[in-house]
């Protein structure tokens, strides 16, 4: 893009993209793809930019530009629906078919405990708590968080004996 050129449109995209972003986001729905929508659009609109002739249908030319883009997403039958999530998947490296049968193995297993049971081993396991911590958490002795860690433990042995040798969970 020539220079003359490129200071039209930085101008036209200063002055004009506030209004092209509602337009989008009532298109979309979404901020983020309405971002995604006044770019692309932008982007196009600068390729062809030395052809539009008419500054009065350079903003109808990017409205219609977005308008077909978003057509053509609600019409694709085989896009893939994207849930952003607050976690990041495991990272994948060796023995990972293991590890992630071991964690099947363990939630399987816990979900068969009494729910106290449950608790006590996901307090000071997982959640790496003293046994102090977890009586004083729940209301109880330390007697009774030590028999809870100690029947738990013992039943998990008996619903999954794979377990029992494993020295690390990751």
């Amino acid at each position: 893009m020539d220079p003359g050129f490129e200071a039209d449109f930085r101008e036209f995209v200063v002055d004009r993209s506030g209004a092209l972003f509602r337009t989008a986001y009532l298109l979309t729905g979404d901020r983020h793809a309405a971002e995604d929508r006044v770019q692309s659009a932008l982007a196009k609109t600068a390729a062809k930019w030395r052809d539009l002739r008419d500054p009065a249908a350079i903003e109808g030319y990017v409205r219609r530009v977005m308008y077909h883009e978003q057509v053509s997403w609600w019409r694709r039958r085989s896009r893939i629906a994207e849930v952003p999530t607050g976690w990041l998947p495991d990272r994948i490296d060796d023995g990972h078919a293991e590890v992630a049968d071991l964690r099947l193995v363990m939630r399987g297993a816990l979900a068969r405990l009494t729910p106290r049971q449950r608790t006590v081993l996901v307090l000071r396991y997982f959640e790496d708590l003293s046994e102090t911590e977890i009586a004083r958490l729940l209301g109880v002795r330390v007697g009774s968080v030590r028999s809870q860690i100690y029947r738990s433990l013992e039943r998990l042995k008996k619903i999954a004996p794979e377990l029992s040798t494993v020295r690390e969970f990751r």
